[in-house]
């Protein structure tokens, strides 16, 4: 067995047809089934059930993905930086909204600055996209502020954040000092999209304590979300990186919810098998600087 097999196994699974994942690697079926029967004959296991005229990948054929598409991506890792010695590294990063928004820039043009023989290239995305991009070694390295549960992925937090209430002065909460977390019972709410580490913090809030709010608005875009607040369409919630100049000119409000702190921390994530390249040390490094 070889990387052709691994990379002919990985294409099946995401394909879920051999048919397909022939026309993907421009290769004939029988060779793809080939391939397969030959990975599953060396290590006398199924990797996948057909049924309806479709495969489904096994609970073997899980275990061997996770190591394929890890060994497949260390090896061409290494053929670019062998094939690219002493010429321009790229590094996948990828970011989560508002460290994208806030943090991210500054980070990179340091780094960028300070390694001139490396390049970057960046996904902002929310924190859901971007840990499946890691788990399936799209990224090299992710900066995030959400909830990261998965084993496989390590995590090193380097500075904290905190999502606060706000309203506009069109809301009536505008000028209150602080609420209890029964006053949002009903009240119109302007949201980031399921997926993000803002939104499901929140939900989880809101989940404890049995409170219903009525989703007016739902968007991956945080601009968007603070001009629906300021023009009183509902109260949302928010990172106080991001509304900095909205609190000092006052078109923003925060309003502390009585026994409610939503502080979380802004984490480097990398898969646990990732290799480590000195190009990819230097880049932890100057993110750590954040601390």
């Amino acid at each position: 067995m070889n990387i052709r097999h691994l990379k002919i196994f990985i294409t099946v699974a995401d394909c879920g047809k051999m048919s397909e994942a022939a026309e993907r690697l421009f290769i004939s079926q029988p060779s793809v089934s080939q391939a397969i029967r030959e990975i599953e004959d060396y290590y006398g296991v199924k990797l996948f059930e057909r049924l309806s005229k479709k495969l489904y990948i096994t609970e073997s054929g899980e275990l061997l993905l996770r190591y394929a598409r890890h060994i497949v991506s260390s090896f061409d890792e290494m053929e670019a930086d062998l094939k690219n010695s002493g010429q321009n590294i790229c590094l996948k990063i990828g970011s989560t909204v508002t460290v994208g928004t806030c943090i991210l820039n500054d980070i990179i043009s340091k780094f960028e600055e300070e390694n001139k023989d490396i390049s970057t290239k960046i996904i902002v995305n929310n924190t859901n996209v971007i840990e499946s991009m890691l788990l399936h070694s799209n990224l090299d390295i992710g900066i995030v502020e959400g909830i990261v549960n998965n084993k496989d992925l390590v995590r090193i937090p380097i500075c904290s954040d905190k999502l606060v209430l706000v309203s506009g002065k069109k809301h009536n909460f505008y000028y209150k000092d602080e609420i209890n977390i029964e006053e949002l019972s009903g009240q119109d709410m302007i949201f980031r999209e399921k997926g993000s580490g803002a939104r499901e913090i929140f939900d989880s809030i809101l989940e404890e304590n049995n409170i219903a709010v009525n989703e007016k608005w739902n968007s991956t875009n945080t601009e968007a979300i603070k001009n629906a607040v300021i023009g009183g369409q509902g109260l949302g919630i928010l990172s106080t990186l991001i509304i900095q100049d909205e609190i000092k000119d006052g078109t923003l409000h925060i309003i502390p919810i009585e026994n409610i702190d939503i502080s979380r921390e802004i984490c480097v994530v990398y898969h646990k098998d990732k290799f480590i390249s000195n190009h990819l040390k230097r880049l932890i490094e100057s993110i750590q600087y954040l601390k």
